[in-house]
């Protein structure tokens, strides 16, 4: 079971509840893809949140596992009253599965070992991917590599913000700017993915900081959504 759902059922998310950044991005969102890229990374903050208050790995497994196997569950099948899981019913329908790969990406923090350069990446991979596939920017088109790599700068970026290990902070650095390094422009549907992008080059070349520390992180964040870069 998830913890603590909501208990009412909400249509449209409050991008007021979101992380700084991600409410800017999604501000830069086409209104068509809106609603799905709102429940994605609505999904992303209720997923940092479990993974941050679990003390016990097994337990923690096992609420991410709730989440994988309700997300392959056909929408009428599903439990209602969880604000966040209602409103993946009904933006992203029979389609939810393409969820999964985040819950995998934040089960790799679970691990009580230090935290490896493997799972740093595969952790980015899977967080970044549901995002790119609401842009739009499905396995399928040619923007999905240049999408996921600015997603992977974003989220090695803000885990770096968070983690209380300098070591651990060093190698998210470290990755995410050979990352940022190849950067390219993107496609106007990735647009959120742009301004996520910038801001997680921002922050790690200022040293893991957070994305939005700092008078010129807005102005990041506006050049980044005019030149997709």
């Amino acid at each position: 079971m998830p913890d603590q759902p909501s208990g009412s059922v909400m249509a449209d998310l409050d991008p007021d509840s979101l992380p700084l950044a991600s409410g800017i991005a999604l501000g830069y969102c086409p209104v068509g893809q809106r609603a799905q890229l709102e429940a994605a990374l609505a999904l992303d903050q209720r997923l940092s949140q479990l993974v941050a208050k679990t003390s016990e790995p097994m337990l923690g497994q096992l609420r991410l596992a709730w989440w994988r196997e309700t997300l392959q569950q056909p929408v009428a099948k599903r439990p209602q009253g969880d604000r966040v899981l209602d409103a993946i019913g009904q933006s992203w329908g029979e389609d939810s599965a393409a969820l999964i790969g985040m819950v995998d990406g934040w089960e790799h923090l679970l691990d009580p070992e230090p935290l490896g350069e493997a799972k740093a990446l595969a952790f980015a991979a899977g967080r970044g991917a549901a995002l790119v596939i609401a842009c739009g920017c499905g396995e399928g088109t040619g923007g999905f590599a240049k999408a996921l790599t600015a997603a992977r700068v974003w989220a090695l970026a803000d885990l770096a913000a968070g983690v209380s290990s300098p070591a651990e902070r060093d190698l998210l650095v470290r990755l995410g700017l050979a990352a940022a390094e190849t950067r390219a422009r993107l496609d106007p549907p990735a647009r959120p993915l742009a301004v996520l992008g910038a801001l997680g080059a921002r922050a790690l070349a200022r040293g893991g900081r957070p994305l939005m520390e700092g008078r010129g992180a807005a102005i990041q964040a506006a050049k980044a959504a005019i030149l997709l870069r």
